[in-house]
């Protein structure tokens, strides 16, 4: 059963207002604090309203792709709001910023909703069982907010209680917001379920935490720690629960959601268009396939690069035709003998719309199966996590431990599901440096737009070394401005510090 999360409507915590005895008369529509958490229903309502926040535009309904994917070399933005525009070329002048101050803000809500859960739970009343799970999944929210915060901005408050107006948070080390985010995990992990019934379908599960667990500990280089954590998912007691989907396109349409290749997924409808406020009848859709969506369907706000097609064009499959990937990927103009598979743009041919030859667009996440242009109210699920992006973690794990050969079959399982060659039968007996070389293709090829690369950037060096990044410029520009030493972080916004003096900007800006 799909999206049954969004029907349980998030509940506004309000904190109540002082005034005489002789005037104190409650409102029937609205909660205190006080009346609130009092029973197992209020804590379902709870942990649901920190899943609701998926749904802010700063989060996963539209500003976290521009973040993930824009600022990486499979990204670029040429939308006419220059302010975004150069947000994504790394010319940043406005600290607070839309796409920047409204990840932050919807962000922090997130992790606002799940101390409120964290910390009201244990004095209500109910099931021992199910409180320790919504804790759990409470846990593993606040653990992929952080992990997105800190990833985004390299060091960021912990904000670990619930939080008052009065509050400053001190200023938190990169270190110690890895440690919470690995911690909230750890202690997760053990009440999470490894799997729902239908109609919770959707929850945060034991796969899901400890595949993020492993993300957070590769993204340290940690790959021992990283590599037991997966291994619950690929060789251990998880790896019943996963398994890659024999079609390479059901990963990014509506049609076949939470499957079988899912660890975890944001769950988005269509139903509710009530615009972005939070509220009972906001939107529960995804923005994304709106701004990402080509010119005269969508906003075309953002765009991809011409580099995912290069590299998803440098293999043919087993049957000569080109990588079976490459039309799910990228909307773009081909000269291809295959005809207009490739070039097909929401029922019209890519020349007609009077697009650029050069000019590329993500496809993963489109509608245009189903809908002859885009809204902001697509009901795809976006996946956060999927078992392809595991087994090519895992083997990056393997790899870096000295276990090359090793790491070989999970690529090769990857690959055998797009109809690629085995990578051991075309290059077998790659050293430990190749092998990393080569997974960078893979990771490309298998998840180009799925807001993986700049993370991957980060980890490998890339963005710490000058040479390197002058050699992402020559097949995305937009790296011809950043700086090493500044730009692998955003500006943490301005209007924060001005709140808080113990923050302290990133460096260089």
């Amino acid at each position: 059963m799909k999206k049954t999360l969004l029907y349980i409507i998030p509940v506004a915590l309000l904190l109540a207002s002082s005034c005489k005895k002789a005037l104190e008369v409650a409102n029937p529509n609205t909660l205190t604090t006080v009346q609130f958490w009092q029973s197992a229903s209020d804590a379902k309502l709870g942990i649901n309203a920190v899943y609701g926040n998926f749904y802010r535009i700063g989060s996963y309904a539209r500003w976290i792709h521009f973040n993930q994917n824009l600022r990486s070399d499979e990204g670029t933005s040429n939308s006419p709001w220059l302010d975004l525009q150069n947000w994504q070329k790394f010319l940043i002048v406005n600290y607070n910023f839309d796409c920047g101050i409204q990840t932050w803000h919807d962000h922090y809500a997130g992790i606002y909703r799940a101390n409120q859960v964290i910390d009201n739970l244990p004095a209500i009343n109910m099931d021992a069982t199910l409180k320790a799970q919504y804790i759990a999944e409470a846990k593993f929210l606040r653990a992929l907010y952080y992990f997105n915060l800190t990833s985004l901005w390299g060091n960021v408050p912990l904000s670990l209680k619930t939080s008052t107006t009065s509050d400053l948070l001190p200023y938190s080390t990169n270190a110690q917001d890895w440690a919470q985010v690995e911690k909230d995990l750890i202690e997760a992990i053990p009440n999470l379920p490894a799997k729902y019934s239908d109609a919770e379908v959707g929850r945060a599960t034991k796969g899901a935490a400890y595949a993020l667990l492993g993300k957070a500990y590769l993204q340290q280089l940690k790959y021992t720690e990283a590599k037991a954590a997966f291994d619950w998912l690929v060789t251990g007691e998880g790896k019943q629960y996963y398994d890659l989907m024999p079609n390479y396109q059901d990963n990014f349409t509506d049609l076949h959601e939470n499957n079988i290749e899912s660890v975890f997924e944001v769950q988005f409808s269509s139903q509710n268009k009530g615009g972005d406020s939070d509220g009972p009848g906001s939107s529960v859709g995804s923005e994304r396939a709106q701004f990402f969506g080509p010119r005269g369907v969508g906003w075309s706000d953002g765009q991809a690069t011409r580099f995912i097609v290069t590299e998803l064009s440098k293999e043919k499959a087993l049957d000569g035709n080109r990588d079976p990937r490459l039309p799910v990927t990228a909307i773009f103009d081909s000269l291809d003998v295959r005809g207009s598979e490739f070039s097909m743009v929401f029922g019209q041919s890519f020349k007609s719309r009077g697009y650029g030859e050069d000019e590329v667009w993500f496809h993963k996440y489109e509608d245009d199966y189903a809908k002859n242009t885009e809204d902001y109210y697509s009901p795809i699920n976006f996946r956060v996590i999927r078992f392809a992006d595991v087994l090519l973690m895992y083997a990056e794990c393997l790899n870096g431990l000295g276990q090359t050969q090793d790491a070989y079959q999970y690529v090769d399982r990857v690959r055998q599901r797009s109809n690629m060659a085995k990578l051991s039968a075309v290059k077998p007996n790659l050293s430990q440096a190749d092998f990393l070389l080569q997974l960078q293709h893979e990771r490309v090829t298998e998840l180009a737009g799925e807001g993986t690369r700049w993370n991957d950037l980060v980890r490998w060096g890339i963005l710490d070394d000058p040479a390197k990044v002058k050699a992402l410029a020559l097949h995305d520009p937009d790296f011809n401005n950043f700086v090493v030493g500044k730009h692998k972080y955003l500006p943490i916004p301005q209007s924060e510090i001005d709140l808080n003096p113990n923050l302290k900007q990133n460096p260089n800006y």
